[in-house]
């Protein structure tokens, strides 16, 4: 089963926090709105099904930031159980939320290093003192930009070919053919490359595909993958 693509369901996940309050600023009791309910809750029927908050008590109604999952809350209700009820929301509507876990058993994806020697540490202005939730957090969402490059790498359908052709096909697991890494003067180019234009040339010549800008989502998720997979390989720029 196809799983949800990852820049557009997926990132109501990351951002679960980040929804928005749209008050009702007034009371859920039907009859002020001339005996119906003005905003039903997903899967609320026509036909008079009660509301998920039945109540004269004024609610919240709380928008996730897919533009689409919603609950109705009563006002003054904890933010945690806000994001709660919107989360199981969130995986009510998406059976396949389970995709990470399933992305890393099927391409081994490398973890990301781990920071846990930080803790406790100080690191300037921008962290102050590192704590176990900053590690927790840096490890979280590297790994998420890489898993979100490694379902890009190997799907041609998002890579956009017109052959059916993946990146996976030539470099299984994102597997570097050639002893080299990047920045080097590539003879394809006839210039010197970074990563992303070497991705770049793949997508347009043995993919037959369009090429991504340097700041698409896609790229970036597969620049972070590839690295990711290349953990401990010496970093010697130039290298043939």
């Amino acid at each position: 089963m196809r799983t949800p693509n990852v820049f557009k369901s997926r990132a109501a996940v990351s951002g679960i926090c980040c929804f928005l309050l749209l008050l009702s600023g007034c009371s859920r009791d039907s009859t002020a709105q001339g005996g119906s309910e003005s905003s039903s809750t997903p899967g609320a029927s026509s036909g008079g099904t009660a509301p998920v908050a039945a109540s004269s008590d004024a609610t919240t109604e709380v928008l996730l930031c897919d533009g689409q999952t919603k609950v109705d809350v009563a006002q003054g209700t904890p933010g945690t159980a806000v994001a709660g009820a919107l989360m199981a929301e969130w995986l009510r509507k998406n059976p396949n939320s389970s995709w990470e876990a399933e992305e890393r058993e099927r391409h081994t994806l490398q973890p990301a290093a781990d920071n846990a020697a930080l803790i406790g540490q100080v690191q300037g202005q921008t962290y102050g003192q590192v704590t176990a939730q900053d590690v927790t957090l840096w490890k979280t969402e590297t790994e998420r930009v890489a898993l979100a490059g490694s379902e890009v790498f190997h799907s041609g359908d998002q890579l956009g070919s017109t052959i059916g052709v993946s990146c996976d096909m030539c470099h299984p697991h994102a597997a570097n053919t050639h002893p080299e890494t990047y920045p080097k003067f590539q003879a394809q180019l006839g210039r010197v490359a970074l990563l992303r234009d070497m991705i770049n040339w793949c997508i347009q010549h043995p993919v037959r595909g369009k090429a991504l800008d340097s700041e698409d989502p896609k790229m970036r998720a597969m620049e972070a993958y590839i690295y990711a997979q290349r953990r401990g390989k010496t970093l010697e720029y130039g290298k043939h």
